[in-house]
Parts: structure tokens; C-alpha cells; sequence
């Protein structure tokens, strides 16, 4: 294993531990729900916005290590980011995790996501709650299901 390997491993199993911001956010303006049916991970994103930033975000669920540690990295990135740099987030995390584009060291934490593009199956454990905060941000109410 390498030492990109190894940072990989080490924060997914930190924040898979030990997840940040975790629980549900009363009150909230927006939210949303993410559902793999295939492993059963499931995950609820609360977000609090007002004057278009997030003030606050949380998120429940239960899921492997995978989908709990990209909820939790997402939550610590996003609190107090602007709406519009919010959602220009999601689409280089949505790149990256799929392999579409390269791993951007601007990320931050983030960066290690991109490992689970080697893996096809895991692809939708890391992006279900990023799919779920795009839901909660459309104000679809909507459940995201990844298939």
C-alpha cells in the first residue's frame, strides 16, 4: 500500500468512527433522503440556509464505512460555503468519485474519495449523500435512490 493508500484508508475509517455532525437539524430549510436499495445504506441530509449560505448542515443515517465517511467529510466541507460553490462542490465530487475527472488536491480531505473510483460497486456509497444534498438543495423533497 502506498501513502495515498494509506491517508484513504485512515480518514474514511476516522470519520466512519467517529462521523461529524451527525444527528437530525431541527429546524431546517431544506431536506433530503438517499436510499441504496442494493447494500441498504440510507441517509438523510438537513440543511439550514438562509441568505442563500449554509449555516448549518447534519445528516443521519446508517451505512458502510464508505457512505458514512463521505457523509461526514461533506458536512465538515460545506458549513458556511455560499449555495452556488455548494453546487459547484457536488459536480467535481460527482467527476472525481467516478473516475471522470483526476483527483483535485483543492478538495482538500475530499481528495480521498477519489479511490473509490477504482471500485465500481463503491462508487454509490460515497456519492449517495452528495446525491442527497443535491435532492435537499433542489427542494425536491424527493427520495434519491441509487441504483
Amino acid at each position: 500500500m502506498n501513502l495515498a493508500d494509506d491517508l484513504y484508508q485512515e480518514l474514511i475509517l476516522d470519520h466512519a468512527r467517529m462521523p461529524r455532525n451527525k444527528g437530525e437539524l431541527n429546524p431546517h430549510s431544506h431536506h433530503a433522503r438517499g436510499l441504496n436499495p442494493l447494500c441498504g445504506d440510507e441517509v438523510e441530509v438537513f440543511l439550514d440556509i438562509r441568505d442563500d449560505l449554509v449555516r448549518d448542515v447534519r445528516f443521519k443515517g446508517h451505512g458502510c464505512a464508505i457512505s458514512t465517511a463521505s457523509a461526514s467529510m461533506m458536512t465538515q466541507q460545506i458549513r458556511g460555503m455560499p449555495v452556488h460553490e455548494v453546487k459547484t462542490l457536488l459536480a467535481r465530487v460527482n467527476a472525481m468519485v467516478t473516475g471522470r475527472s483526476p483527483a483535485d488536491e483543492s478538495l482538500g480531505k475530499l481528495v480521498v474519495l477519489a479511490g473509490v473510483s477504482r471500485f465500481p460497486t463503491r462508487v454509490k456509497c460515497a456519492s449517495l449523500a452528495w446525491h442527497a444534498l443535491a435532492a435537499a438543495l433542489s427542494e425536491s423533497g424527493e427520495t434519491v435512490v441509487a441504483e
